[in-house]
C-alpha cells in the first residue's frame, strides 16, 4: 500500500493542479465568453455552468479521484471552441459559445470532485496527522493559484485565436491530475463508515437554525465570491489594464482563499463561528466598497 506521506504529496500535487485549472479558467473564461457570446450580456453565462457542475458532488472522498476524469473534457472542449472560431480574430459564434458553456460545466464537475481531496487526505493520514494533512493538501492550492495565472499570461497569445493555447495547455495538467488520481490507494478501513451512529433525517437536519445559517452563509459567500472573481477580468480589461495585472490580482485572490485555512480553526476556537462569519462578511463588504469605485 502507498505510504501516507507519499499519498499526501500526491494529493497536494493534485490540489495544485486543480487550482491551476480553476484559476486559469477564471482568468480567461469570461474574456473568451465575451468574445464568443452573440449577446455580450451573456459573457459570464459559462460561469453558471461551472456552478451547476460544481453541485455534482460525490458522497465519498475516494470517489472524487475517479471523477477527475472530467478534467480533460473541461479543457479540450473550450480549446475546440477556440480552434473552431470563425476567424483568427475572435468573432461572435453561437455554436462555439454554447460549446464553451458545456466545457465550463465539465470543469465545474472536475472542481466539485477536487473539493474532496482534503478529505481524502484525512483518510490516508495517521490519526494524529489528519488536521495537518488537510492543511498541507490545501497548501497545494496556493501553489496552483500562482501557477494558473502565470500559465494564462504566458500562453494567452501563443496561438490564435487568443486563449487557444491557454486552454490546450490545461489538457496536460488535467492528464497529470488523472494519473495522480489513478495512483492513489486508500486504506481498507476507509471503506467503512467512520461512525455507527445513525444520521438523522435530512428534513429534520435542514430545519435546524444552525444548518440554515451555515447554508445561507455559504451560499451568499460563494455567490458574491464568484461574481467578483469572474467580473474582475472583464472589469480590468474594460479599464484598459493588461492581462498581467489581472493574473496578479487573481494570484492574491487565491492566497486570500487558502492561506487563512492554516489559522481559521484557531480563530473559530477563540472567537466563535458566528464572529468569524461576521468578520468574513465585513471583509467581503470592504472588497465591494473598494472595487466599485475603482471599476468606474
Amino acid at each position: 500500500m502507498t505510504s501516507p506521506h507519499r499519498s499526501l504529496g500526491l494529493l497536494a500535487t493534485a490540489q495544485a493542479l486543480l487550482l491551476t485549472n480553476g484559476v486559469t479558467l477564471v482568468a480567461i473564461n469570461a474574456l473568451a465568453g465575451f468574445a464568443l457570446a452573440p449577446d455580450k450580456r451573456l459573457a459570464t453565462l459559462p460561469v453558471v455552468g461551472y456552478v451547476l457542475g460544481s453541485a455534482c458532488r460525490p458522497c465519498r472522498p475516494r470517489t472524487s479521484c475517479a471523477g477527475m476524469a472530467a478534467a480533460p473534457a473541461s479543457c479540450s472542449a473550450p480549446a475546440a471552441a477556440c480552434w473552431a472560431a470563425p476567424s483568427a480574430r475572435w468573432r461572435s459564434s453561437c455554436r462555439d459559445f454554447w460549446l464553451l458553456c458545456a466545457a465550463t460545466f465539465c470543469s465545474g464537475i472536475y472542481q466539485a470532485f477536487g473539493q474532496y481531496l482534503r478529505f481524502a487526505a484525512a483518510e490516508v493520514a495517521p490519526a494524529d496527522w489528519k488536521s495537518r494533512a488537510i492543511s498541507l493538501t490545501l497548501a497545494g492550492g496556493i501553489v496552483g493559484g500562482f501557477i494558473g495565472p502565470a500559465v494564462g499570461k504566458l500562453t494567452r497569445d501563443l496561438a490564435q485565436p487568443q486563449y487557444l493555447a491557454s486552454y490546450a495547455s490545461l489538457i496536460g495538467f488535467a492528464l497529470v491530475a488523472m494519473a495522480i488520481a489513478a495512483s492513489l490507494r486508500f486504506p481498507p478501513q476507509s471503506c467503512r463508515p467512520s461512525s455507527t451512529a445513525a444520521a438523522g433525517p435530512l428534513a429534520e437536519i435542514a430545519r435546524q437554525p444552525v444548518f440554515i445559517v451555515a447554508v445561507l452563509a455559504a451560499a451568499v459567500g460563494y455567490g458574491v465570491m464568484n461574481l467578483l472573481m469572474n467580473a474582475t477580468p472583464l472589469a480590468m480589461d474594460f479599464c484598459g489594464l493588461g492581462f498581467g495585472d489581472t493574473a496578479f490580482v487573481l494570484q492574491w485572490h487565491v492566497i486570500g482563499m487558502f492561506a487563512p485555512s492554516f489559522f481559521t480553526g484557531h480563530l473559530i476556537a477563540r472567537f466563535g463561528v458566528i464572529n468569524v462569519l461576521f468578520a468574513g462578511a465585513a471583509l467581503m463588504a470592504a472588497c465591494i466598497v473598494i472595487a466599485v469605485p475603482a471599476s468606474r
